[in-house]
């Protein structure tokens, strides 16, 4: 019977250890699971992972490139991080993974976030870390991440062509990867070109339906027309470079993938991470937009061109 129980609690002892957490300065919990590499992660060297934020209280997903574009960044061993997996990434290395948990107390008390609506006191945030590569130079980082971010526009194209196909919907790809579904042409001879003041009433939803903002329902809290200089930026650069596919009366939707919306960060509470948007859109008006305001007394306009 000894030789049977000896073994056994050897093996239970084993594996609590392996399940422990350790504890950095801060107060972060966290457990590495080791790969296969011995080659820790170095000073100046660029890293990519993928990373993942939890907060299991409400059971949501914060965020997470898993699946997506990773995460890059160089390792600095000045940066003094603070109830963060980056006080530990020194003890990683390719291939390793990480499981970490946050207090939401300790990251308000180092300045990191605020209480809200989403993170409480006494809250904890569940993240996981996974080391890929690390790369030499700049360079060759840049190289990878230009690639993943074909890889992900790949994907996205063909989750709104899945879309559009599933409800029959003929719509028009226009160069930068925007789908554009025109039901009223307007008048051909006032359109939305770059540099136009425009109008439009519109509905935002995502790709099952949901809706996300709007004016044009009886039910928006606003039902004034939005109005913006195309080409400078006021809205995100899909709905732009769609909106340039309507004239003055035009009605239509535009299909705005995730990385011409809001991309990666999403932009919370609303929009999730990676969301591809559909707009509603109609045209009110194009005009002349009108001159900037003068600069004032004493300063330029912009600064001189080196």
């Amino acid at each position: 019977m000894r030789r049977i129980i000896a073994p056994l609690m050897s093996a239970v002892v084993l594996l609590a250890s392996c399940n422990q957490y350790e504890k950095t300065p801060t107060g972060l919990s966290y457990k590495i699971s080791k790969g296969s590499s011995k080659d820790l992660l170095k000073q100046g060297q660029f890293v990519k992972m993928h990373v993942e934020y939890k907060l299991p209280a409400k059971d949501s997903l914060l965020s997470s490139s898993f699946g997506r574009i990773p995460v890059y960044f160089m390792v600095d061993s000045a940066q003094k991080a603070k109830h963060s997996f980056i006080e530990i990434i020194n003890q990683c290395a390719p291939g390793d993974k990480v499981d970490f948990v946050m207090s939401v107390d300790s990251l308000k008390k180092f300045g990191m976030l605020e209480y809200n609506n989403i993170f409480k006191e006494k809250d904890q945030i569940n993240g996981k870390v996974e080391v890929i590569k690390t790369f030499a130079t700049q360079e060759l980082m840049m190289a990878d991440y230009k690639a993943e971010m074909e890889k992900e526009k790949q994907r996205e194209t063909k989750e709104l062509k899945d879309h559009l196909a599933k409800k029959n919907i003929k719509a028009q790809e226009i160069a930068s990867g925007v789908f554009v579904q025109i039901t009223e042409a307007g008048d051909a001879t006032a359109k939305a070109d770059s540099g136009k003041q425009v109008s439009v009433m519109y509905r935002g939803t995502f790709l099952d339906g949901i809706k996300f903002d709007g004016n044009m329902d009886s039910d928006s809290p606003n039902k004034q027309p939005l109005e913006f200089v195309i080409g400078q930026g006021g809205v995100i650069k899909g709905l732009e470079d769609g909106l340039k596919m309507f004239n003055k009366g035009g009605r239509g939707k535009v299909f705005i993938p995730a990385m011409l919306g809001y991309g990666p960060n999403g932009s919370a509470p609303v929009i999730p991470p990676y969301a591809s948007l559909v707009f509603d859109i109609e045209v009110l008006d194009v005009k002349i937009a009108p001159p900037p305001p003068p600069a004032m007394p004493g300063q330029p306009q912009q600064m001189p061109q080196q």
